[in-house]
């Protein structure tokens, strides 16, 4: 069981150092990757110019650019709501930047109330995200909204 009260209060402290989006990005998307198991992919999209931006991550190489609407992530942006995927296969439209990805799940973040980010975490075994992984993350979300310095 992944202990995201943990990675909670690591988040936390990683912000002591520097609030800035991205090197707080880089560290959250280092500790998602170490401390989950089964996942070969942990990162963020930023909103830039009507689209999301590849932003820090772990993992292998990633699509740069995806299109709101577009794929698990641009579908969380769109609907603003979290997007957990047990079968990617399944979902329609997901953009397979490494094909070995079975599962997703993707929790938007945000800024005077609007997206401004995505967190975005694969898995190569189907139906890897569960609801406690739901919650973990949905509030590892609302604890980076409150300390990112934007």
């Amino acid at each position: 069981m992944v202990d995201y009260d943990l990675i909670r209060k690591q988040t936390e402290s990683l912000a002591e150092e520097s609030a800035d989006p991205i090197p707080l990005m880089a560290n959250v998307s280092a500790l998602l990757f170490s401390s989950l198991p089964d996942i070969n992919w942990a990162g963020f999209y930023l909103v830039k110019d009507d689209v999301l931006l590849l932003g820090p991550f772990q993992g292998k190489v990633a699509c740069v650019k995806i299109e709101k609407g577009r794929g698990v992530c641009g579908t969380a942006w769109k609907e603003d709501r979290l997007q957990l995927v047990p079968d990617v296969h399944a979902f329609p439209g997901h953009i397979a930047c490494d094909s070995a990805s079975r599962s997703e799940i993707v929790i938007p973040l945000h800024c005077r109330e609007r997206v401004t980010a995505v967190l975005d975490i694969d898995s190569p075994l189907p139906d890897r995200f569960d609801d406690g992984d739901r919650e973990g993350l949905s509030d590892l979300g609302k604890t980076l909204e409150r300390i990112i310095v934007w």
